[in-house]
């Protein structure tokens, strides 16, 4: 707009090449224009001002309602994210994982077991067929499913109790106590383990808490889960990802598996796959490992498990 302005005036200026001639004003008539512009710009102003007035009137309340809904847009997504369903509706889930960890961290356990294996000796290299009995310990992962009058009952992998000569379980408090073989079911990859209730003392037992079990048959590809483990016998540790696929069969287990790219480790076994409510979904038992496969780890529906267990 200035360059068009400026580019005007000198198209006017050196029109005829020289410039117009100015008239000579008289001090009267000046005067008189003055006050006609001055009066002028007075009764526009107060015109404009008065039309502005009216505008913002008339769409303030639509303008602070927007910005309202906005505002309330803007802080339901940092905290919520809306699922649509089947019918059109919208379910509100949690997106906060450190709720969810927090809330059935209680529930979880981790177990230590000791095992015997037979290794071979120095000698045995050599074909002398000499080998030596060594212990091993292995660490997985269970989750505290309840109580009856005697003992705390909790679920796991059968792989992770297999074998073992002793069985000990720590608590979300660190308290370790015995635990002994309820159950197993080697073709589900499923074991019940129990703790006597005489063992575990009383802080311990206002610490813990059952699990809640929610309804695998529920789930949706893509839907976000939690993974809750004794990753490396470090204790519990908590990893986060997707439903990546269900109904699902590994060659190690009859069960039916969810799919899951959430970090599965060695120790995560038996531990447990949460969805967004903080309900148990799946018990994780297994994960692809190799240097081709990344991010496949699979978690036994509770669906299919809770019938075997109970």
């Amino acid at each position: 707009m200035n360059n068009w302005y400026q580019n005007n005036e000198n198209e006017v200026s050196n029109q005829n090449g020289m410039a117009a001639p100015r008239k000579k004003k008289t001090g009267r008539k000046m005067l008189k224009k003055a006050c006609a512009f001055v009066l002028c710009g007075a009764l526009f102003g107060g015109s404009a001002s008065l039309a502005f007035q009216g505008v913002d009137y008339l769409f303030e309340g639509d303008s602070a309602e927007t910005a309202s809904t906005a505002s309330q847009q803007e802080t339901t997504a940092a905290l919520q994210t809306v699922a649509a369903t089947s019918d059109g509706d919208s379910t509100s889930q949690s997106l906060d994982v450190s709720d969810i960890a927090q809330s059935v961290m209680p529930a979880m356990v981790s177990i230590t077991s000791t095992s015997v294996e037979e290794v071979e000796s120095y000698f045995g290299m050599f074909g002398r067929g000499q080998s030596t009995q060594q212990e091993v310990e292995s660490s997985g992962s269970g989750i505290i499913l309840s109580e009856n009058d005697s003992e705390l009952l909790i679920v796991t992998n059968n792989h992770v109790v297999e074998d073992a000569e002793t069985l000990s379980v720590c608590f979300v408090d660190n308290q370790v106590c015995e635990a002994v073989i309820k159950g197993t079911d080697s073709d589900n990859d499923l074991a019940v383990i129990a703790v006597k209730l005489s063992d575990i003392p009383e802080e311990t037992m206002s610490e813990i808490k059952a699990a809640e079990l929610g309804d695998s048959d529920s789930l949706v590809v893509g839907e976000q889960v939690v993974a809750i483990g004794n990753a490396l016998g470090y204790g519990q540790s908590v990893t986060t990802g997707i439903v990546s696929a269900l109904n699902r069969q590994i060659d190690s287990s009859d069960a039916i598996m969810i799919q899951t790219d959430a970090a599965i480790n060695p120790g995560n076994s038996g531990g447990a796959l949460l969805n967004m409510n903080g309900e148990v979904v799946g018990i994780n038992s297994a994960k692809y490992s190799s240097t081709e496969v990344e991010g496949m780890g699979y978690a036994i529906s509770i669906t299919t498990a809770l019938p075997i267990i109970q």
